[in-house]
């Protein structure tokens, strides 16, 4: 599977360069989460380079991918090593593997969790908070533990680094196995809505 890069020439936004990993297990659409969020990231006139895991994808195994977003040309196709933005997509990956490995200092912290912020280990690092019951609203919708589009919606409220339109654009080019895409819209939605952001430095 190659990296995408797209580019569009519409409207731009001020912005420097922004690297985000997106951590979850198999089955959840950790690497279509990348791909919808670079579709995204085109439709508000950013570059953008979703760069896909290539180790062993079973079926709940720790998985990561990567997206790089940029104002300009992106010529940099490696994987992410000091991201500026971690998603998590699943509340109990963190055990399996360092999801902070290498956090910049004042990045944003996206996590599927039922916790608060006083439940949580908040790396020094952070400086912006997003939590959201990720699982809770998959199983109303799904009736199955699919996170992705739950957590882009709340990657977008966390962040602002795209729009919830943009993204309901980017979630229309998905081919998605398990659900509809009215099912994800709705998930997109919900994720945006409950997600409570916190700014913590």
């Amino acid at each position: 599977m190659s990296p995408v890069l797209m580019k569009m020439t519409n409207k731009k936004r001020e912005a420097g360069i922004q690297e985000i990993r997106i951590h979850g297990r198999g089955g959840q659409g950790t690497v279509m989460a990348s791909k919808i969020l670079a579709k995204a990231i085109v439709e508000e006139g950013q570059f953008a380079l979703a760069i896909p895991s290539f180790g062993f994808e079973r079926r709940g195994a720790p998985v990561t991918a990567f997206l790089r977003i940029d104002d300009k040309e992106i010529r940099t196709f490696t994987n992410i090593y000091q991201p500026d933005n971690i998603i998590c997509i699943d509340p109990t990956v963190s055990r399996a593997v360092d999801i902070f490995k290498g956090f910049r200092d004042g990045g944003t912290w996206v996590q599927a969790t039922k916790n608060s912020p006083e439940e949580l280990e908040i790396p020094a690092a952070v400086s912006k908070l997003g939590l959201c019951d990720a699982f809770g609203i998959a199983l109303e919708i799904f009736s199955k533990p699919i996170t992705n589009s739950i957590m882009l919606g709340a990657f977008a409220k966390t962040s602002g680094l795209v729009s919830l339109d943009a993204l309901k654009e980017g979630l229309k080019t998905a081919n998605f196995r398990d659900a509809g895409l009215d099912q994800n819209m709705a998930a997109i939605e919900r994720g945006y809505i409950e997600t409570q952001v916190h700014q913590i430095n």
